[in-house]
């Protein structure tokens, strides 16, 4: 697993405009490609007036998945640039789909390449990034008594509360980076006298 990604801070809409053409970006976080491919039949259906939806999505921390459309543009003048955007900027799990509305003056094939990939680079500074970290998921079970405080002093921390289950005892599942376990296991141990089950589990992302 990489150690790190960034991704797109949020979903949302960017609007530019060229020579009277608007060009409408819209970005979203995507888990997997079936998101990425949800998101995209969404925003085509939202804008199906338009004359060109094209679209690129990179997915896994390692870029492994990288796909784009053109979407009747010239090829290669749209979602490629859009998809090398995305990997100059280094963001993973992204889609991007990129509406256009014709304004009446032809662009060119430099001038849609330009069009394309900068709408997607002006997206990206508008809505921002956000940096994702590998972690280490686990859980730690503690009575009902210190429960309660334990799940404070973690979010007082800074900790990454994921879940938490009440059963006979509490589960709380956190995600820790991988070089703070031991430290952590310490201070939990401290923390609860010793009565807490610390239990690490597989690899996870989790915010920076």
């Amino acid at each position: 697993m990489q150690d790190e990604y960034r991704t797109v801070a949020r979903a949302g809409v960017h609007e530019t405009e060229v020579n009277r053409s608007r060009f409408l970006c819209a970005l979203a976080p995507a888990a997997t490609e079936q998101e990425a491919q949800d998101f995209i039949a969404t925003v085509r259906k939202e804008h199906a007036d338009a004359g060109h939806n094209c679209w690129a999505y990179v997915i896994g921390a390692d870029a492994s998945v990288q796909k784009a459309s053109d979407d009747g543009e010239p090829g290669g003048t749209a979602g490629v640039p859009m998809l090398q955007m995305l990997v100059r900027r280094d963001v993973r799990y992204v889609v991007a789909v990129v509406t256009r509305y014709f304004g009446g003056v032809k662009l060119g094939a430099g001038g849609l390449i330009r069009a394309y990939g900068g709408a997607v680079g002006e997206a990206l500074d508008a809505l921002g990034t956000r940096t994702r970290r590998r972690c280490r998921l686990a859980t730690v079970t503690v009575d009902h008594q210190r429960a309660g405080k334990l799940e404070n002093d973690l979010r007082t921390a800074g900790r990454e509360v994921r879940d938490v289950r009440y059963g006979e005892a509490v589960t709380i599942e956190i995600a820790l980076p991988d070089a703070d376990v031991d430290a952590f296991r310490a201070w939990l141990a401290d923390t609860t006298a010793g009565t807490a089950v610390f239990e690490p589990g597989g690899e996870t992302y989790g915010d920076a």
